[in-house]
């Protein structure tokens, strides 16, 4: 009885630990999420903002469409967070490359798109996804680029992406930047990360297994 009692304790006093383990989990995933969400869609509201401003001072009819757009980013920007929170989140790699198109377009850079070998399995759909979202976003806020370029290619075996763009060249990826946590996912899914300077502008390069995937 003893032993049983003290067996007993030891079982709550693990499960107490595997609770505060799966919480702190938990807020990473949600604190994670949260960055990588808001970066990209800040990110645009801002720039779109300032279209909208330019274009008012002008006289010109577009200022109206722009704000409608400002809302509608907005709105789309709380529905994410939601869902973030409530781990339900999920926007495949067509749903980023939209945005992504429509963010860079609105800062001023020409987007080329090419996709070989698509449509993805769906946990590579929404790896890449991510990836789309992250670098995009570090295009428009550290790059000023001219053009830059997004490269999907799924040939069975191997899934890569590349985003490629004109600019400065300068790492945009410092401590604690959304590649951290873009590289977790990738390296979860047995892939690989790579980013740097180029001749001219910036490159980052995704590689993931066919089979990848969360938690493969």
């Amino acid at each position: 009885m003893r032993n049983t009692r003290m067996l007993v304790v030891q079982l709550r006093q693990a499960q107490e630990e595997a609770a505060g383990l799966a919480a702190g989990e938990e807020r990473l995933r949600i604190a994670r999420d949260l960055h990588d969400l808001l970066g990209h869609s800040l990110s645009l509201i801002v720039l779109k903002s300032e279209l909208a401003g330019r274009l008012a001072e002008d006289g010109s009819a577009r200022a109206v469409a722009e704000i409608h757009d400002i809302e509608s980013v907005a709105r789309q920007a709380l529905v994410e967070v939601r869902d973030a929170v409530s781990g339900y989140r999920q926007r495949g790699l067509a749903g980023e490359l939209d945005g992504a198109r429509a963010a860079l377009e609105a800062a001023g850079t020409q987007v080329t798109v090419r996709l070989a070998g698509t449509p993805l399995p769906e946990a590579l759909d929404g790896l890449l996804g991510w990836a789309v979202r992250e670098g995009a976003t570090n295009v428009i806020r550290h790059a000023r680029a001219t053009r830059c370029v997004i490269d999907v290619t799924h040939d069975g075996e191997a899934t890569t992406l590349e985003i490629v763009d004109d600019g400065r060249g300068a790492s945009p990826y410092g401590p604690g930047s959304g590649l951290n946590g873009l590289t977790e996912r990738v390296e979860a899914a047995g892939g690989t990360v790579s980013a740097g300077p180029r001749e001219s502008g910036f490159a980052l390069r995704i590689a993931v297994p066919a089979a990848g995937g969360p938690g493969a």
